[in-house]
């Protein structure tokens, strides 16, 4: 799974990456993992890291169709980024800004690390890592 996440808990910060070769089939994972994370952690602000993609395999119908998905997190305050270092990856996450923006109006697109933690107000995060396991365990 080229996917993980972690959590800052004294900040209220999620964290999902995205690494390597990724497929649409994996976009939509991913996504459903990040509802699971959501609900445990109750976060106050996400990241979607993408900054390690080596190959974005995903078709613009799938950044439609998830961008047409009840959000990860419904609450309209929740500050959501997504880092986007590569231009084809950028423009596909921009496709998904632009096709949710009603039900994902604090979403920002940016293109490094830094920005995205200056939006979610937090110059550093301690991170841990989500076990990944626990969670769809828990959905059985």
């Amino acid at each position: 799974m080229p996917y993980s996440f972690e959590f800052d808990a004294a900040n209220g910060l999620l964290q999902g990456h995205l690494y390597g070769q990724v497929t649409s089939e994996e976009l939509k994972e991913y996504y459903r993992f990040g509802v699971l994370c959501i609900d445990r952690t109750h976060p106050r602000a996400g990241i979607t890291n993408m900054t390690g993609v080596t190959m974005f395999d995903v078709t613009p119908q799938t950044i439609r169709e998830l961008a047409g998905l009840r959000p990860v997190a419904a609450a309209e305050s929740l500050l959501r980024v997504i880092i986007a270092s590569s231009p084809d990856v950028f423009g596909m996450a921009r496709i998904f800004e632009s096709h949710g923006e009603a039900s994902r109006p604090n979403l920002h697109v940016v293109r490094t690390s830094k920005e995205a933690l200056a939006i979610v107000g937090v110059p550093e995060p301690n991170f841990a890592p989500i076990d990944l396991a626990s969670l769809s365990s828990d959905t059985k």
